[in-house]
């Protein structure tokens, strides 16, 4: 299997973030910023690291960026330099371009440029923490388009110690459990401590535990439901 390969442009702390989750999980980083300290803060964890201004299309083309599976351009402060950086790419025949947005404003000029993946996060991190806030239970949530979401929730009161085919939570609630968390109680050089483990696809068989956390996919208004219901 070939080494994927990943340029992400921009190294505040959002496009640092993604070029060491990337480099961490086996993929080949290209990280470019146009400010040293920035390279220097990351260069050891990625595969390349390179200082030069994005907006110069002549630099930019030698960089091989067509070559990537994905470019992120995750310039932060600076919109002009990340449309100008956005339409080089385009040019260069990037094939896949995922650009970053701060605000609604933004999104609608990525989008009418023919740019299709376009990450909010800011707006991403608010519809987290609101969630968590309304719902306690709420672990963490991907909101997805058309009102579907993944979320990660704690075991409700009301489904501990029952089967997963007396949940029938696809006909009842019209949600999906994608998988269950669990944690288990090891030992470790003589000490005994928690972990937790994903148990895989679960069997209609499988009993929710008080400790498990649910993995499930629906539209928010029926994960609601759920969660209000138990």
């Amino acid at each position: 299997m070939s080494v994927q390969k990943y340029a992400v442009i921009g190294l505040g702390q959002f496009g640092t973030e993604i070029a060491r989750e990337l480099s961490g999980r086996g993929a080949q980083v290209l990280a470019i910023d146009n400010n040293e300290e920035h390279i220097d803060r990351i260069k050891e964890e990625v595969a390349y690291a390179v200082t030069l201004d994005s907006t110069d299309k002549k630099v930019l083309k030698r960089q091989g960026l067509d070559d990537m599976d994905a470019v992120v351009v995750a310039i932060g402060a600076d919109f002009e330099a990340l449309l100008l950086t956005t339409v080089y790419l385009m040019e260069n025949n990037a094939k896949r371009i995922i650009a970053r947005a701060n605000g609604e404003q933004q999104r609608k000029i990525l989008q009418k440029m023919g740019v299709t993946e376009v990450l909010s996060p800011e707006k991403e991190v608010a519809t987290s923490l609101a969630e968590s806030l309304l719902n306690p239970s709420v672990v963490s949530s991907l909101q997805l388009p058309d009102n579907y979401e993944i979320v990660e929730i704690k075991s409700p009161k009301g489904v501990v110690g029952r089967s997963i085919q007396s949940l029938d939570l696809r006909n009842k609630y019209k949600i999906n459990l994608i998988t269950v968390k669990r944690e288990f109680v090891v030992n470790s050089n003589g000490e005994e401590k928690s972990e937790c483990h994903v148990l895989g696809v679960p069997t209609s068989d499988t009993t929710i535990e008080k400790s498990d956390t649910l993995v499930l996919f629906g539209q928010i208004k029926d994960i609601e439901r759920f969660l209000e219901i138990n």
